[in-house]
C-alpha cells in the first residue's frame, strides 16, 4: 500500500495553521492552470491527503510554504 500524507501532518511539519492551510489550498485548487496536479487530485468533501512523493503533494508543500 502506498504511503498517504495528510494535511494535518504537513501542517505539523511546516508549522502552519491548518485553517490557513485549507484556505490557501482551496484558492490554489480554483486556479487549475497554475496548479494542475493539485486540482486533479482534489475530490470535494474528502480529507486533504495525497500519496507521498506525488506531484500533487509537492504542489501542496510549495503552496503551504508561501
Amino acid at each position: 500500500m502506498s504511503d498517504i500524507i495528510t494535511l494535518k501532518a504537513l501542517c505539523e511539519e511546516l508549522k502552519v495553521d491548518p485553517r490557513e492551510a485549507r484556505e490557501k489550498l482551496r484558492a490554489a485548487v480554483r486556479d487549475a492552470k497554475a496548479n494542475p496536479e493539485l486540482a486533479k487530485a482534489r475530490k470535494p468533501r474528502t480529507p486533504w491527503q495525497w500519496v507521498k512523493g506525488s506531484s500533487a503533494a509537492k504542489e501542496a508543500v510549495i503552496i503551504l510554504k508561501k
